[in-house]
């Protein structure tokens, strides 16, 4: 018996009807057709089906779709497009933090969580931080310098000091 669910995904509240035991990456790809979180293991071991949920990452494999009702749900999608991409994706592709690409949208949501609360990781807290994702194609060294990149392209301009006030001129007498 399907029930029907209230989930806000990338900033867009949707209802879905779903089974109780719908898992969030079937009712992401299936109901509501957004289809840049990748099935990978189904088993919660290589990453692929990562997004964000109320800003923390989570496997969307692992996840019911009943347990993300009333949070904020993030999907790859919600981050950029093909003409404009978001700076963590464009570091990817310039650095060439991907070969095939399958991996790369849950690696991208991963980086995305890591930076917004850590935006200045070194390499020992990236390397943990993308210890879930699993890719197959490269030797990850590309990936950890797509993700220093973004840190460096998310990096708040820094404040430019105030320049002093001058004293008033003193009249002579």
């Amino acid at each position: 018996m399907n029930k029907i669910l209230k989930l806000t995904v990338n900033g867009v509240a949707r209802e879905v009807a779903a089974p109780d035991n719908a898992i969030l990456l079937d009712v992401l790809r299936e109901s509501c057709r957004l289809t840049g979180t990748k099935r990978g293991c189904d088993m919660g071991t290589c990453g692929c089906c990562t997004v964000l949920i109320d800003g923390e990452n989570r496997l969307s494999c692992l996840t019911l779709a009943a347990q993300a009702a009333g949070k904020e749900i993030t999907t790859v999608e919600a981050l950029g497009t093909p003409n404009r991409l978001h700076p963590i994706q464009a570091a990817f592709s310039e650095i060439g933090g991907s070969q095939c690409g399958f991996c790369t949208p849950g690696f991208i949501m991963t980086t995305k969580a890591l930076l917004d609360r850590n935006p200045d990781p070194d390499d020992k807290e990236i390397r943990e931080a993308i210890s879930g994702n699993l890719c197959r194609c490269t030797g990850y060294i590309k990936i950890i310098d797509a993700v220093k990149v973004a840190a460096k392209e998310l990096a708040p301009e820094p404040a430019r000091p105030t320049p002093p006030i001058a004293a008033p001129a003193r009249r002579a007498k």
